[in-house]
């Protein structure tokens, strides 16, 4: 009757023990390009670094539709929620957005997959105007 008791107590508190997961903050460095007349399509090229020292060069894209038309190019940097390992980080991001520029613009936009949120802000060159939704998809090079 007691060795189960003392085997219980012991798994209690090996779990109480253990230390759980560290997380880490993640940043994305990126620059791409595209067109759009309603449907939107750029696509470029990055790199994800974290705190804990992990890095990853990505492809970037994004896709989606809605009433918008022009071409431009950007340079820009996103900030993600704290996350468990830079894996977390891949894949696509639902968005939502409404951008004008003429010649020089600026952009920033807050995008989610699952509880990981991705903010991004950028400069660029080119022309645009509309309101598009679709998708920012993130994959390794």
């Amino acid at each position: 009757m007691l060795r189960p008791l003392v085997l219980v107590s012991a798994l209690a508190l090996a779990a109480v023990a253990a230390p759980a997961q560290a997380r880490t903050t993640c940043h994305l460095t990126f620059q791409m390009s595209g067109w759009s007349v309603f449907y939107k399509t750029s696509q470029g090229t990055g790199e994800i670094t974290c705190d804990n020292g992990q890095r990853m060069a990505v492809k970037v894209s994004a896709k989606g539709g809605g009433l918008t038309v022009g071409k431009s190019s950007i340079h820009g940097r996103g900030e993600f929620t704290e996350v468990r390992g830079i894996d977390e980080l891949l894949g696509s991001y639902a968005t939502a957005e409404a951008h004008a520029g003429v010649e020089k613009s600026s952009k920033a936009q807050v995008m989610t997959k699952g509880e990981v949120s991705l903010s991004l802000a950028g400069t660029g060159k080119g022309w645009d105007l509309g309101v598009a939704f679709g998708a920012f998809h993130i994959e390794p090079r």
